[in-house]
């Protein structure tokens, strides 16, 4: 009876201490999941974050194209302005020439 006592109790404590373990597993398990649920959030929070910054670069690429043909625009312009300006000054030259060549006539004349 004694031994049946002593087995009993042993038994109890086998069982007592296969409790207090499972509980530090689900313990553990509860605080692994709290983690991994803050680690997906960080997750979720950061491909959001590279989404936004996605589209920034696109929208920075499109304007940055339009800059390019602004530029690209803005050089022939002044190329276009370059080329006039020297039209204007052969022509202001041969002018000034002609006038040279019109003045001391009707002077004399």
């Amino acid at each position: 009876c004694r031994q049946l006592v002593r087995t009993q109790e042993e038994h109890e404590h086998l069982l007592q201490a296969a409790v207090e373990q499972a509980e530090g597993l689900e313990h553990s398990l509860r605080s692994a999941e709290a983690v991994l649920a803050e680690r997906a959030a960080q997750l979720r929070d950061a491909q959001a974050q590279l989404s936004r910054n996605k589209l920034l670069i696109e929208e920075l690429r499109g304007e940055n194209r339009r800059f390019a043909m602004a530029l690209q625009a803005a050089e022939l312009k002044q190329k276009s302005m370059e080329e006039k300006n020297q039209l204007l000054e052969e022509q202001a030259s041969a002018l000034k020439q002609l006038i040279g060549k019109i003045t001391p006539a009707s002077l004399s004349g």
